[in-house]
């Protein structure tokens, strides 16, 4: 199981409410759940930011989260956000001995930061 902890970069308050999924997360999930922290709207100018990489990558770290850049306007990243989730995924399947048809997601990981 994999969670996206999506964040609008351009919106203080979307950031914030990241620690509320996270409790809620920890209360009501699976253990060992999955997660990824994922900044969205990175493609917009720089001005209209209210959350810079460096706190994303902070909580990221904070929470022993991968952390992603992304834009699903412009679909930079999206695919490697969801192939690293699946890969994960596959992993703990066969971490736990259950069977997979795809033991291999492609993918990129030079636009993450990694715990």
């Amino acid at each position: 199981m994999g969670i996206l902890l999506v964040y609008d970069c351009t919106e203080e308050v979307t950031f914030n409410n990241i620690q509320n999924w996270l409790a809620q997360i920890e209360e009501h999930a699976v253990p060992g759940v999955r997660k990824i922290l994922v900044a969205n709207k990175v493609d917009r100018p720089e001005n209209e930011k209210k959350v810079d990489s460096e706190r994303g990558k902070a909580l990221a770290e904070e929470h022993g989260l991968l952390f992603f850049e992304a834009s699903a306007k412009s679909g930079f990243n999206v695919k490697e956000v969801f192939e690293q989730m699946a890969s994960d995924i596959i992993m703990d399947f066969q971490a736990k001995g259950i069977q997979t048809n795809n033991t291999r997601v492609k993918g990129s990981v030079s636009n993450m930061t990694t715990q």
